[in-house]
């Protein structure tokens, strides 16, 4: 079992620790460091390479923004998660703008936490729920609704799973076809919505009402 190192980021020793104590309860999970700015924070994922960066939005110093930028421009391969109590739609959507990997909500339920950082690691694209609102009425595409009649019927299924929540190894496993092959019709997916991710084209299939 393949063991993901998390980089935790935020200037609140408490929470930092009850975090921490949280992921080592996962056998999968291990918090290889913690760090209370957003300097520490670039030069620790530069040298020690963390598989996944938890990171706050409000700190002094670097703002959670501003690292996240740094990081992304270092080439690092983590996978930078914003985790804030903010639910603003300006800080949403800024972190989204300087290609966050989520953005999770300090608030989250324990569990949620654990199952959202695990489909972080994998890939995934990550939101807390109450956020999704939020999303649905900022992304907002002006798609011409004969777009619609362009999409096949196996890219149409794959809307509707995406906007269900499901990954896409379970979309391949409710399909019956590989997971190589529901990427494919994603790709599709989202050139013909005019779309750049998994979470734009399930607001977009908010929004028109597909399930």
């Amino acid at each position: 079992m393949k063991i993901a190192n998390i980089l935790l980021v935020d200037d609140h020793p408490m929470l930092r620790k009850g975090v921490a104590q949280l992921i080592s309860l996962e056998d999968n999970l291990n918090v290889v460091g913690e760090v209370n700015s957003g300097d520490e924070a670039i030069m620790f994922a530069i040298n020690n390479t963390p598989d996944l960066i938890l990171l706050d939005l409000n700190m002094k110093g670097l703002s959670g923004i501003e690292t996240l930028s740094a990081l992304k421009r270092a080439n690092t391969c983590a996978k930078v998660v914003i985790f804030s109590v903010s639910d603003n739609e300006t800080d949403v959507l800024q972190a989204l703008k300087f290609n966050a990997d989520g953005y999770l909500l300090k608030d989250s339920e324990p569990e949620e936490l654990i199952e959202k950082i695990n489909h972080a690691i994998a890939g995934e694209f990550v939101i807390s729920e109450p956020l999704t609102q939020i999303l649905a009425k900022s992304l907002r595409p002006q798609v011409k609704t004969n777009i619609m009649q362009s999409l096949t019927q196996r890219e149409l299924e794959n809307l509707k799973l995406i906007a269900s929540g499901k990954s896409n190894k379970e979309i391949a496993r409710k399909l019956g076809i590989t997971e190589a092959t529901v990427k494919v019709h994603n790709k599709n997916l989202f050139k013909k919505l005019g779309l750049k991710s998994r979470v734009e084209a399930a607001m977009w299939a908010v929004e028109h009402k597909i399930s």
